[in-house]
């Protein structure tokens, strides 16, 4: 069974913009066969400001190959179903910042996985927040 990830972007503020509709399946590097591990979907309740580690790639249980077709899906789904836009949470990569993602907002970038490269996150208020996330990865 394939793993497929799809976005669909519309916007009225860019003149002639006819949208965008995409769809991948993620496959292993270098060729057309699936991904074939995943972190498992979770939540991670945050109630303090500092950077946690999301997802520590030494301590997963399959171990991921590294440098390879990895992605990883990151929302702020805020808490108890109220969504805050003014809550966000900065995402990074071994604590290298690379972006915020306020309530509501999600992302799907690639990893290399490699094991000093945890996925942190790093909230801006001590506001709970909650993070929902999966890693889709080569195993190896």
């Amino acid at each position: 069974m394939a793993t497929t990830a799809t976005i669909s972007i519309s916007s009225d503020i860019a003149p002639g913009f006819g949208g965008i509709s995409e769809s991948m399946t993620l496959t292993q590097a270098g060729n057309l066969v699936d991904i074939d591990s995943t972190t498992g979907f979770a939540i991670r309740k945050l109630s303090a400001t500092g950077a946690v580690d999301l997802i520590e790639m030494t301590k997963e249980l399959v171990e991921p190959k590294d440098s390879v077709a990895s992605k990883v899906y990151i929302r702020n789904i805020g808490y108890k179903g109220a969504i805050d836009k003014s809550v966000g949470v900065t995402i990074g990569v071994n604590a290298e910042p690379i972006g915020k993602l306020y309530g509501g907002d999600w992302m799907m970038m690639p990893l290399t996985c490699i094991d000093a490269d945890d996925i942190t996150v790093n909230p801006a208020t001590d506001d709970t927040v909650v993070i929902e996330y999966v890693m889709f990865y080569e195993e190896a």
